[in-house]
């Protein structure tokens, strides 16, 4: 059994509901959307993994977790403000389930690295899963439970309660599409799919 089989049995037993994108869910009656926010390292690459997710109806870059109000990037890129760079995703529960979030999620983060994601370092670079209500904490916490089983390593994500999320500046939204060859340039340079590629196999982080 390959890597990336061994992650999708073990999120199975432990997340009976999982599914991932593209596969066949259950809808949920109401036709309200939802909101996770998630923060995986930089959050152009966090904002492009996202985008493609079916049900993923906007996805949004910015801050949270810090401990000052109205933060720029530059306060955040400095590391003492307490923020990280997070996404705020808005979705279509009845198209796609917090559940699949959490996979995509954990697909594209090194969950093992506690000092931050990638070639970036610091606390502004950390990973979290900021939850909204009691039952995203229950997914996210049995979700990063199969992820510890699976890589046999303890898990430095960081799960707590949702707070202010801030709106990072315009030109860091999109910035994947706005400026496609930096972009690629940036992460092919920053090992980031390279990694993922050690954790999950080489279609992940993709």
């Amino acid at each position: 059994m390959t890597r990336s089989a061994r992650w999708l049995a073990a999120v199975a037993v432990l997340t009976a509901t999982v599914t991932l994108p593209g596969t066949a869910q259950t809808p949920k009656s109401s036709a309200a959307t939802e909101t996770a926010i998630f923060a995986a390292g930089c959050f152009w690459c966090v904002e492009e993994a996202f985008d493609k997710v079916p049900g993923v109806v906007s996805t949004t870059s910015g801050y949270t977790a810090g401990r000052t109000r109205n933060p720029s990037y530059e306060d955040v890129s400095s590391g003492g403000t307490g923020h990280t760079e997070a996404l705020q995703v808005v979705y279509d529960p009845g198209k796609v389930s917090y559940e699949a979030l959490l996979a995509t999620f954990w697909r594209n983060v090194d969950a093992v690295d506690g000092g931050g994601q990638f070639c970036d370092r610091g606390s502004q670079y950390r990973s979290g899963i900021y939850v909204r209500s009691p039952e995203q904490r229950r997914l996210a916490e049995t979700s990063r439970a199969a992820v510890a089983a699976q890589l046999g390593k303890p898990i430095a994500t960081e799960i707590v309660a949702a707070g202010e999320f801030y709106q990072a500046e315009g030109y860091h939204q999109d910035y994947y599409t706005k400026n496609p060859v930096r972009y690629k340039f940036y992460k092919w340079n920053c090992g980031r799919a390279q990694r993922l590629a050690e954790l999950w196999g080489t279609s992940s982080g993709r």
